[in-house]
């Protein structure tokens, strides 16, 4: 790093203690290796090989109100030492990863939570965990509609950090489009407190997504709805990922806004079908004998077929080719029974006009039962000595096809890949890639890691893409910030001065360089 900040000195500690108390301030080890790193796959290469992370922070801190948050804050002011607003830990971008003696800390103290139903909004502590919130929410005949696969394990803070987007994004929206205000604290210790919008246009968008490189988040103020009369699933089987596409594209140009939208490319929808999720007798999968290699594989993955798939990448992936053309898509409605009923009644006339199979209820039915499981899947690969990583971007609909072809062109040498589509708007969608590997060739993990996501993101990029859609920048893809936004790092830079005059706040992260 450019920057060099000393190792602060047992004054600061103390200060800590004083204004926090001395249960709420850590320097064990315990807690500073736990704070260390987030979800980040290449932490987890790191922690797997028992290599350090870059720097620990000094001391772990956990401020139970909005006053102890402006104390931590004025005291690392005062001692010029980084401080890094931590949520939960599911971040998978290193976007709370210490790049310099830092102070942790972390807000899962502020978790109070008040619903105004007359209003239909709840004000949230920052560090409110998802899925608490949402059953508060449930118990009350509401919703918020935010459904990411780390609600288990992730903030309401965390959420506005990033600019999280859940599972039914395409009804609800992602978690921008859901803040009507919030409070949040800068590093000298001023407190920012919008309660509606409207009294600072503009202001609530230009914060939210900041990493903590600007402020961190203490309290929303997000808008809720009604829990659905009715939820209904249907799905589709398409020839190629063109054809799903263009029904999304009409779906979304139709003015219809599902609840659900997953199309799954044919490897994908392989394995969705390998859990149990659209085995119809419409699945052009039914009869499919699989490469001896894969088949050992999937679908439960033991430790020498993780080993043998992802060793052989090309093999693996040429394999592939000779699966059908068969694409899943997974479309869900909900709100009131005659409103949904007749959405989904309109979805399928699109899908249906354009070649799809109807594949009936059963995979979403399945898929929204299992939509969490996914995740607790993916540290067998890492015991294997492998890894698994995602990589979400972004694209208008007449570059979407491109983005996904180039990017599995440019990964087939080296890493094992998928993908579906997602998060999907009236001018393009997501495109939620999952990549798999393992050393081969001489390389170690870390170094096959690091090609295949530059490889990946210059090939999305070079294609039209994002660099990301909701997953956030973090240190992980900070390098590619300044040729995404351009003249917009600029801007950055200047309100960052104006908002962290010190430098303190989360250092080296969403592009911003560290000197």
């Amino acid at each position: 790093m450019d920057r060099t900040i000393p190792v602060p000195d047992k004054s600061l500690v103390t200060a800590l203690r004083r204004s926090l108390g001395q249960h709420q301030v850590s320097v064990s080890d315990t807690d500073i290796t736990a704070y260390s790193r987030d979800l980040w796959p290449r932490g987890m290469i790191w922690a797997m090989h028992g290599r350090p992370a870059v720097h620990k922070p000094v001391v772990v801190v956990w401020p139970k109100d909005l006053e102890q948050v402006r104390a931590v804050m004025k005291i690392a002011s005062r001692h010029s030492v980084p401080v890094i607003p931590y949520g939960a830990g599911s971040g998978v971008c290193a976007g709370t990863l210490a790049l310099a003696p830092s102070i942790m800390m972390d807000l899962k103290k502020l978790d109070k939570v008040s619903l105004d139903k007359d209003s239909w909004t709840v004000h949230a502590g920052a560090g409110c965990m998802g899925q608490v919130l949402e059953d508060f929410l449930n118990q009350a005949g509401c919703t918020l509609g935010h459904f990411p696969s780390s609600i288990y394990c992730s903030s309401v803070g965390g959420w506005l950090a990033t600019r999280s987007a859940g599972q039914m994004s395409g009804k609800y929206g992602k978690i921008e489009d859901m803040v009507l205000g919030f409070e949040a604290v800068t590093s000298d210790g001023e407190v920012i407190d919008i309660r509606d919008e409207q009294e600072a246009p503009g202001l609530v968008q230009l914060l939210i997504g900041n990493e903590g490189i600007l402020c961190a988040f203490t309290k929303a103020r997000l808008r809720v709805h009604p829990l659905p009369e009715s939820r209904i699933f249907q799905a589709f089987g398409f020839d190629g990922i063109e054809a799903g596409l263009e029904a999304i594209r009409l779906i979304y140009r139709a003015g219809l806004r599902p609840s659900v939208t997953r199309l799954y490319d044919e490897l994908d929808s392989l394995v969705a079908r390998s859990y149990g999720i659209g085995r119809g007798k419409e699945s052009r999968f039914r009869d499919v004998k699989l490469p001896g290699v894969l088949a050992r594989a999937l679908p439960d993955l033991s430790m020498k077929a993780v080993k043998a798939v992802l060793g052989r990448p090309v093999v693996i992936n040429k394999a592939i080719r000779l699966l059908p053309s068969d694409c899943m898509l997974i479309l869900g409605s909900e709100g009131a029974k005659a409103c949904s009923d007749e959405e989904s009644r309109s979805m399928a006339s699109i899908c249906e006009s354009l070649g799809g199979r109807n594949l009936g209820p059963e995979p979403g039915e399945h898929w929204f039962k299992h939509r969490y499981s996914v995740s607790y899947k993916q540290s067998k690969v890492f015991r294997s000595g492998a890894f698994v990583d995602t990589m979400e971007v972004a694209a208008p609909w007449n570059k979407v096809a491109d983005v996904y072809h180039e990017v599995k062109k440019a990964l087939e040498q080296s890493a094992f890949i998928m993908a579906h589509f997602s998060h999907a708007y009236m001018d393009g969608c997501s495109i939620y890639f999952t990549f798999s590997a393992a050393p081969w060739g001489g390389a170690t993990l870390e170094e096959v890691y690091k090609q295949a996501w530059r490889t990946a993101l210059d090939a999305a990029s070079r294609a039209g893409a994002t660099i990301s859609h909701h997953h956030g920048i973090g240190y992980s893809k900070s390098a590619f910030m300044k040729e995404e936004v351009k003249g917009g790092q600029v801007l950055l830079s200047a309100l960052k001065r104006e908002l962290d005059k010190r430098g303190i706040m989360n250092p080296g992260k969403l592009g911003m360089d560290f000197d």
